[in-house]
């Protein structure tokens, strides 16, 4: 993932992140909003229905105690109070007595709960009302309350006041109301997106056509039968929200208030409902806009990220390609980046770097040099000095020969001339591996199959694991035939590995075991040899791939070292790990394909481990 393709997802993110964090606190902000005012709408509204119901229940109570304190009223209490007096002579006073009052029920009862005259059901002279003449009531004082009125096809809700009559000591009840109906709902003022339902509770079962509005019955009452139901058996104010449609906007908010009777039963259900309309219509042009305002934000943030990563990355990409360049070994490299911020000073300070490294690289390679020529004579110097004692020793024998007898002469000539002969071979030797490590040759690349150049190399020293007089060592080969060919030169490869065999051989001289594994690893191939000999200490592990550094008693120093510069020609990479008395293990990483052939070694036949 890059640099600017990170950039410009972290400004996306953030972008929209923010869009939907605002969208998402107005819509919740909107919503508690309208919900508080619908809630100071609903409680507004709630009293103005409570005020109506108190000046209709004042009205009811007023006109009760007219009829109640009229003479006409007092003269019919007073001849009902005789025992021989005929009720039924005023069976038609009710009709007209609620007339004159503007009374939708009126009743007039005895002192012992005998109905007399009946405004609402004429039919029923003569029935028993006994929660009139109840023990304790004290009607005189009572406001008006809500009843369950009795008609001829059934049961109405009025609001209803009794009021008595008294004569010595009987007396005369007068029980008028008024309905709550769809005319007394008319009476309230509603705000737009508002209505008021009300439920009249006189069935045990619930009652469609019982909930009205100022029109009438309500289409649909049967979705609110639950919830009309719950504030009847709770008998306490409740809220509900009930959507009409699949459409959001039909949803609409309910609080219901319960409206209780004389004797605390819940006679009504008054329903303040709100429609949702708008709060749905207003949160989705919220959201719509977020989109909108998101989606523009979102493009322009990616064109401003764009043109800000392209001007941030641009530099990095060419610092990036820059120190390419310089690993690659390319030291006149330069970053031209002529911006004056940071980016800029950062791309100058890299070319400082570069400078500086190339003439630090310079100085070094000038020590390198001295300091190679330094080891190559201290090694020539080493390894010239054990065959140049033996001559001098021999010339000097065969000039202390001349003194002696011919025959003496010849004996010590044969001998000293072999002698000669001897180290003058070793001279050859010596000077043959130097000059061989001296002219690696550049690898002709083909294709070649690893387990085979490995399985080659093994093959070689078949004689050596089981040798007669030293402990066996065995070979134990895990290779992956999955591996592909590799582009390498085979006999370079073979001496590398025969190179690496020969040293896990000499450092396991009382046997063991070595073990060659071949796989796959990160697009290359990958050769490990392991030993399970004496091991060597991280100072070795440093030093082991130097030039003329050895850690055997006789040997040049070069089998690791052209080991290092084949796979280093092979542009692949060897490392060494190991430890005291743990063994070591050497892998080899090589390239499926070079990316060039221009090795710096030459001679072909340079030695093996010595």
């Amino acid at each position: 993932m890059s640099f600017r393709f990170k950039l410009v997802l972290l400004f996306t993110v953030t972008l929209v992140a923010a869009v939907t964090l605002v969208t998402w606190g107005v819509s919740t902000y909107t919503a508690k909003a309208f919900q508080g005012l619908d809630q100071k709408h609903s409680e507004a509204l709630t009293d103005q229905f409570q005020g109506e119901y108190k000046q209709r229940a004042d009205e009811v109570v007023n006109r009760v105690q007219g009829i109640a304190d009229a003479q006409a009223t007092v003269s019919m209490a007073i001849d009902v109070a005789r025992n021989l007096s005929d009720a039924s002579v005023y069976v038609e006073d009710a009709t007209g007595l609620a007339r004159s009052h503007r009374l939708t029920f009126l009743d007039i009862i005895s002192d012992d709960g005998t109905l007399i005259s009946s405004k609402e059901w004429p039919a029923r002279f003569g029935y028993k009302m006994p929660w009139v003449t109840a023990e304790g009531a004290q009607w005189n004082d009572e406001p008006a309350f809500l009843n369950r009125a009795e008609l001829p096809e059934g049961f109405a809700l009025s609001l209803t006041a009794v009021r008595a009559v008294l004569i010595g000591d009987k007396k005369l009840y007068i029980v008028g109301g008024q309905p709550l109906d769809k005319e007394f709902l008319s009476t309230l003022v509603l705000l737009p997106g508002m209505r008021v339902l009300f439920y009249s509770n006189l069935q045990k079962d619930f009652d469609a056509n019982a909930l009205i509005d100022a029109n009438g019955p309500v289409s649909q009452s049967d979705r609110l039968s639950a919830f009309i139901e719950q504030v009847c058996s709770r008998g306490i104010p409740t809220d509900h929200t009930i959507q009409w449609s699949n459409d959001p906007a039909s949803a609409e908010s309910f609080h219901a208030i319960p409206l209780k009777g004389r004797q605390n039963q819940v006679l009504g259900v008054l329903l303040v409902g709100t429609s949702r309309a708008d709060l749905v219509k207003l949160t989705s042009f919220i959201r719509t806009l977020g989109i909108l305002v998101g989606g523009a934000g979102i493009a322009l943030g990616v064109l401003l990220s764009l043109w800000l990563s392209a001007r941030i990355s641009r530099p990095i990409a060419k610092l990036s390609e820059g120190a390419r360049e310089v690993a690659a070994g390319r030291w006149n490299t330069r970053v031209d980046v002529r911006s004056h911020d940071e980016i800029g000073q950062l791309a100058a300070n890299f070319n400082d770097m570069v400078r500086q490294l190339e003439s630090q690289r310079d100085r070094l390679m000038q020590s390198e040099r001295v300091a190679a020529w330094r080891e190559l004579a201290r090694r020539l110097a080493h390894e010239l000095k054990n065959p140049l004692f033996p001559l001098q020793l021999t010339i000097e024998n065969l000039q202390r020969a001349r003194k002696q007898t011919p025959e003496q002469f010849d004996e010590i000539f044969a001998e000293s001339t072999a002698t000669l002969r001897t180290e003058l071979e070793n001279l050859k030797s010596v000077i043959a591996r130097f000059s061989d490590f001296s002219k690696m040759p550049t690898p002709q690349l083909q294709s070649v199959n690893l387990n085979e150049a490995v399985r080659s190399a093994v093959r070689l020293y078949d004689a050596q694991f089981n040798a007669i007089g030293r402990p066996p060592v065995m070979p134990e080969l895990y290779l992956d035939e999955n591996i592909p060919p590799i582009q390498a030169d085979p006999d370079l490869l073979h001496r590398a590995f025969s190179n690496l065999v020969l040293n896990s051989l000499d450092a396991m001289p009382g046997g063991g075991t070595l073990t060659i594994r071949t796989g796959q690893k990160d697009g290359s191939v990958r050769v490990e040899i392991s030993d399970t000999g004496a091991g060597l200490t991280p100072e070795e592990c440093e030093r082991l791939f130097t030039p003329y550094y050895t850690t055997k008693r006789h040997g040049t120093g070069l089998g690791l070292a052209v080991v290092q510069s084949i796979v280093s020609d092979h542009h692949g990479k060897i490392s060494v790990e190991s430890a005291p008395g743990a063994g070591a293990t050497f892998r080899i990483d090589l390239p499926i394909r070079p990316r060039d052939t221009n090795g710096t070694g030459a001679g072909r036949d340079a030695a093996s481990s010595e």
